[in-house]
């Protein structure tokens, strides 16, 4: 069995087909691809008759694609929009929603940053453009270059309905083609900040700093990691979903099983996520 994987902005994971006609295809959310594709793997040695396909590209990307009968996984980062499934219902797609791993969005900026913690409230301000120069954070007296997903991503949707309290970004705002931009945007300026899902964090080391956050200006900073997004205390967490045409069938629920037994949610734990169950 031979393997490539390209991680950007169609991320893409794919297998040799082993026998013709036994497929599964999965699109969607960048920031599950490390995940989708480790689960893939893994699950390929139990089942070599199967061929998997997994293609990133932002959580709208496979909405859109579950919706046009294009992939038979949507991966998303972001729940489904009404709107969403309104349209879906219209072409008979009845969309069946998975939850399979939790996530956390970390703030990250350059090592040689000196601000130890923001509030969230200060985050929201960063990106709605209100605070734009480090000085004002205990930093260096440097313009703030402030970088994020771009708009079909579901982390940029979730992080614009949950830290910018559903209001715009500011247009000086970056955006970024997938986290692995972002990563690297911040590793290149010292003046820089992204946010980025845990499962990045470690990839990253030490060329990257992730901040503390505190829900509020009256309670402590958290850092996040697996377990702060498990007892609530991070203030940035979120559920990541599989969604399927109708409840899964067949060798599409035979995977989605497989993510979510011990072995599955074994592997959101190692790859940086946290389990559901």
């Amino acid at each position: 069995m031979k393997l490539s994987r390209t991680l950007g902005l169609s991320a893409l994971l794919l297998f040799s087909p082993l026998l013709a006609g036994k497929s599964i295809t999965i699109k969607g959310s960048d920031t599950m691809v490390h995940l989708v594709s480790t689960w893939a793997e893994e699950f390929m040695k139990a089942h070599p008759q199967i061929d998997l396909s997994v293609t990133g590209g932002g959580s709208g990307t496979g909405i859109a694609a579950i919706i046009n009968k294009t992939t038979d996984i949507c991966a998303s980062s972001r729940d489904i929009k009404p709107k969403e499934k309104e349209l879906a219902k219209k072409k008979g797609i009845i969309v069946h929603e998975i939850p399979v791993a939790q996530d956390a969005l970390a703030l990250i900026v350059h090592p040689k940053n000196p601000v130890k913690a923001l509030t969230l409230s200060q985050v929201g301000k960063i990106y709605r453009g209100e605070i734009t120069n480090w000085k004002a954070l205990g930093g260096a007296d440097k313009a703030i270059t402030a970088l994020s997903r771009e708009s079909s991503s579901g982390t940029y949707i979730y992080f614009q309905e949950h830290v910018l309290e559903k209001q715009d970004y500011s247009p000086k705002v970056r955006l970024m083609p997938a986290t692995s931009s972002i990563v690297q945007g911040v590793q290149d300026n010292q003046y820089a900040i992204g946010y980025v899902g845990l499962g990045y964090l470690e990839g990253a080391g030490s060329k990257i700093k992730a901040l503390p956050i505190k829900p509020s200006e009256t309670k402590p900073a958290v850092m996040p990691s697996v377990a702060t997004a498990l007892n609530k205390s991070y203030p940035i967490s979120r559920f990541l979903y599989l969604y399927t045409n109708g409840a899964p069938q067949g060798q599409v629920k035979t995977f989605i099983d497989f993510t979510l037994s011990l072995a599955g949610q074994k592997i959101v734990v190692e790859t940086g996520y946290v389990k559901v169950k």
